[in-house]
């Protein structure tokens, strides 16, 4: 009886679930029934969320081959996450193995500054970056943009936290083997730090594809634009076509999904394991 009644409860939760998150979704599947009609569709009511005729192909060629260079900010935004998510995994992953696994003199200390400075907000840094841009020759520029966003505190954490959890047993007994730190951090840390690496690499990549703020501040050549300041562009141009907006916003975040629907198994354990143990 217990069981029949918790399979029941298990149904109707999961059922309501299902119902709440279709809820969340009703914007997203208008942007894509909106990605595919023809612009006076676009606002008929009632809604059509199968479109009635088709301009796919019309709205894409629009997006991709009109005069606004969407591919060029594709590839730019594709540039700047890739290079910034993989920085920032190799130096967050150091960082973390240091203030863990490393013994020196104010460990602790350094490592509690390091947090304090989290409560700094963003745009409180934003005067003293753009004079240091600046003057480092790095103003409007890619590798400005990666320079500063190439460190974290918060993955930082999120990684020590994770690697706490790993033994020491097993630098000990590397150690003995006649291993040094670069070897246990590249050839045991790491392997075994897969979940919470994928964590870190897909929350990264997903925050420098949507930045909008340092690219607007920090660039002033078109050229180097990534996609979030592409969309403003698309919307100086159509500023009355929404399907063709809407096939760009598609576009735009489509690599995002992908990445989430493959990995997001990862960045729930890497998460849960990241802020339970340690």
């Amino acid at each position: 009886m217990h069981t029949t009644k918790s399979k029941l409860t298990k149904i109707i939760t999961t059922v309501l679930m299902g119902a709440f998150s279709l809820i969340f979704l009703v914007p997203l599947l208008w942007m894509i029934s909106a990605a595919f009609k023809y612009e006076k569709d676009v606002m008929a009511f009632p809604i059509q969320w199968i479109p009635q005729a088709w301009n796919a192909v019309g709205n894409f060629k629009a997006v991709w081959m009109g005069n606004v260079p969407f591919h060029l900010f594709y590839f730019n935004s594709l540039k700047l996450a890739v290079l910034m998510t993989a920085i920032t995994m190799i130096i967050s992953s150091m960082a973390a193995f240091a203030f863990t696994k490393m013994q020196f003199r104010g460990r602790g200390l350094i490592f509690a500054l390091l947090l304090s400075f989290m409560i700094i907000p963003e745009q409180a840094t934003l005067v003293p970056r753009f004079l240091l841009m600046k003057w480092l020759g790095l103003y409007n520029t890619h590798t400005g943009l990666i320079m500063m966003g190439m460190f974290s505190i918060y993955f930082t954490f999120l990684m020590r936290q994770f690697m706490a959890s790993i033994h020491n047993d097993f630098l000990e007994a590397a150690k003995m083997d006649g291993a040094g730190y670069f070897r246990i951090f590249w050839k045991i840390i790491l392997p075994l730090c897969k979940p919470i690496l994928a964590t870190v690499g897909i929350i990264k990549f997903i925050w420098t594809w949507n930045d909008y703020q340092n690219p607007l501040i920090f660039l002033l050549d078109k050229k180097l634009y990534p996609i979030t300041l592409g969309i403003q562009l698309f919307r100086d141009d159509y500023a009355d076509n929404f399907a063709v907006l809407m096939m760009a916003s598609l576009s735009a975040i489509i690599p995002l999904v992908i990445i989430f629907i493959l990995l997001q198994k990862h960045v729930i354990k890497g998460i849960s394991l990241g802020g339970v143990k340690g």
